[in-house]
């Protein structure tokens, strides 16, 4: 029973090293007041139309419509 108990101490002491950085990560986050870590991916200004994004937009489109005659 001894070993059940070290081993699960053990897991959990691994568990949160391995996640300090992610804990970390999110508070830093959070603290900026949710400004995006990484900057800013979106570029609205050099984004033009593409194939892909009209389909995609198509497929969303019919399947609202599909939802909405329910």
């Amino acid at each position: 029973m001894g070993t059940i108990i070290e081993i699960s101490f053990f897991m959990l002491v691994i568990a949160g090293i391995a996640f300090a950085p992610l804990g970390y990560f999110i508070y830093q986050y959070t603290r900026d007041g949710a400004r995006p870590p990484f900057g800013d991916f979106e570029h609205h200004e050099n984004h033009g139309e593409s194939a892909i994004d009209r389909y995609v937009e198509k497929i969303i489109s019919a399947i609202k419509g599909k939802s909405s005659h329910h």
